[in-house]
């Protein structure tokens, strides 16, 4: 049993079994005030086991938040459809106003649309400023007339810069909880902000990295200084803690997990650290209750050993990556309606 799926299971208990009621804009939940997921980077790539994932459809969504993107075209064009309700229901009122002469669609239809029609998506797959936006350029400084005198703030590119010349500091931090624009969004974020802490490593965790990076060396070859040999080795560890306000446990938890585990060896390989720890702080953790059933399927499941990941080609700032996921075993995905 990994320690994940253990975390995860129990959290799912305590909704189903000491869950408050509570009646929310989208429906019933049972629900809990703040909870807690902590998993060691170590003990391998944060994706349950007690149901499958698509890890495909979890890393498009990062790129896309990566890249800045807040255009659902992206995401549809790489099959990840997971922000199709929310951008069908913030666009249908467009496709209903008077300046828009053509026919109503549902989502499907509207959905086809986007993938076919660029100048489609570009009126109707606008999400507003969400994650990507204030991810990549956090605006600053409006005239007024609305303007923004300004550039906008790349708080990526930010955090990076950071880590690598003052990885102890404590403002580490990328924040997509812009209050003066979440009247503008189609949804506020729910997972609103997320900071970084760096450690140093032991001597024996820094020959261990160093041997399973290929770079020890027993003896010092001839000719080379010792710290020549030393100077590819890593020695410093990178955690990384999330903060979500609102937290879908059946379907979305899962998603942030895998997502901010993925990020988290990102930025690690980006500054030449070794993942840590990831911590998930959750706020109203709630259960629908169109749930439940399912909830209870997955908790009577056995976990696997978690999977590894090994990436390649990244590119953080142009939002780009490729991975290799290796040994995931898990049981059957678990369907469930999507409460947008």
């Amino acid at each position: 049993m990994n320690k994940l799926d253990e975390q995860y299971r129990g959290i799912l208990a305590e909704l189903l079994y000491n869950g408050r009621e509570k009646e929310t804009r989208n429906g019933k939940t049972l629900s809990k005030f703040g909870m807690q997921i902590r998993h060691r980077m170590s003990d391998g790539f944060p994706l349950l086991t007690t149901k499958k994932m698509p890890i495909k459809t979890i890393s498009t969504e990062l790129k896309w938040f990566l890249k800045g993107d807040t255009n659902i075209k992206y995401l549809v064009d790489n099959n990840c459809h997971i922000w199709d309700g929310d951008a069908y229901k913030n666009n249908y009122a467009k496709l209903l106003t008077k300046d828009f002469h053509g026919p109503r669609y549902n989502q499907e239809q509207f959905i086809d649309l986007v993938r076919t029609n660029p100048a489609f998506a570009k009126d109707f797959g606008e999400l507003g400023p969400i994650y990507g936006a204030q991810w990549r350029r956090w605006p600053v400084f409006p005239n007024e007339d609305g303007e923004y005198e300004t550039n906008p703030i790349d708080q990526i590119k930010n955090l990076i810069k950071e880590l690598k010349t003052n990885p102890n500091s404590r403002r580490l931090i990328v924040s997509a909880w812009n209050v003066g624009e979440l009247s503008e969004m189609t949804l506020p974020p729910c997972h609103y902000g997320f900071q970084c802490y760096v450690s140093d490593l032991s001597p024996f965790e820094i020959i261990d990295q160093a041997k399973k990076d290929g770079l020890w060396k027993a003896t010092i070859p001839e000719g080379m200084t010792l710290g020549e040999l030393q100077k590819d080795f890593k020695t410093k560890k990178l955690s990384l803690m999330w903060n979500q306000r609102s937290v879908d446990t059946f379907l979305g938890l899962p998603f942030n997990i895998a997502s901010y585990g993925m990020l988290l060896t990102l930025l690690a390989e980006e500054v030449g650290m070794i993942p840590g720890e990831l911590i998930g702080n959750l706020g109203d953790t709630h259960l629908y209750s169109n749930h439940i059933e399912q909830a209870k399927e997955q908790i009577e499941r056995s976990s696997f050993n978690l999977p590894t990941i090994t990436l390649s080609d990244v590119d953080i700032l142009n939002g780009e990556f490729n991975f290799q996921l290796e040994n995931y075993q898990s049981h059957p995905s678990i369907k469930a309606p999507l409460s947008n």
